[in-house]
């Protein structure tokens, strides 16, 4: 018996990158294409379209409706898609402030066809997906809803802080510490967590809803 396929929808406004994502996506048997979309506008009229994705890879810079608005919209219009961002590079604010908006993860466009799969597969299973920065053990957490983690509560307010668009050394200042001390939270917080990166702890923060915006 054959396995239900994902659905998923590209949103990017580069026809070449897109029509060659699609291709690609369309090789593998788990997926199926259902409908390409420009920019967030195109993507409104198509979801009325076609058949609903499970999830929408979604480019962030855009014109006319771009990653940010179409996201925020899709969230709260079909908060079972799952969005899947696109980054052209590792840009933490960009990836962090697309995750605020709804989005549940996010892969690098010069990701591999196969590394691309896989997020696709992960996101749609388990519900969250960033690049290798999360680990396993984190993604559990967040699908399952397992919780019980020991923060101090310096560890917080660092992790709270993190979520906002300052720098480490501001962090710093605002906490009234040195640097050398904040990076002595966040080197715990990835040890507890098991991360490699501020945009992980901030999806920790924001999946279990530790801290809302």
């Amino acid at each position: 018996m054959a396995t239900e396929k994902i659905l998923i929808a590209i949103v990017d406004d580069h026809t070449l990158f897109r029509n060659g994502v699609a291709g690609l996506m369309n090789e593998f048997d788990e997926l199926e294409v259902v409908f390409e979309a420009e920019n967030g506008q195109q993507m409104q009229s198509a979801l009325a379209k076609n058949k609903l994705p499970n999830v929408v890879l979604m480019d962030i810079n855009m014109p006319v409706m771009d990653g940010y608005d179409a996201t925020a919209w899709l969230k709260k219009s079909y908060p079972q898609i799952k969005v899947l961002a696109l980054s052209m590079f590792e840009d933490d604010k960009a990836v962090i402030k697309m995750i605020k908006c709804g989005a549940s993860g996010y892969v690098l466009k010069e990701s591999k066809p196969g590394e691309l799969l896989e997020a696709i597969k992960t996101i749609h299973t388990r519900g969250v997906y960033i690049n290798e920065m999360v680990s396993g053990k984190l993604i559990r957490s967040l699908a399952e809803d397992e919780g019980g983690m020991d923060f101090t509560k310096k560890e917080l307010e660092f992790l709270r802080l993190c979520c906002s668009e300052l720098t480490y050394k501001e962090i710093a200042d605002k906490m009234f510490v040195s640097p050398r001390t904040v990076d002595n939270y966040r080197e715990a917080l990835f040890t507890k967590l098991n991360l490699k990166s501020r945009t992980g702890l901030v999806l920790y923060a924001i999946q279990n809803q530790i801290f809302t915006f």
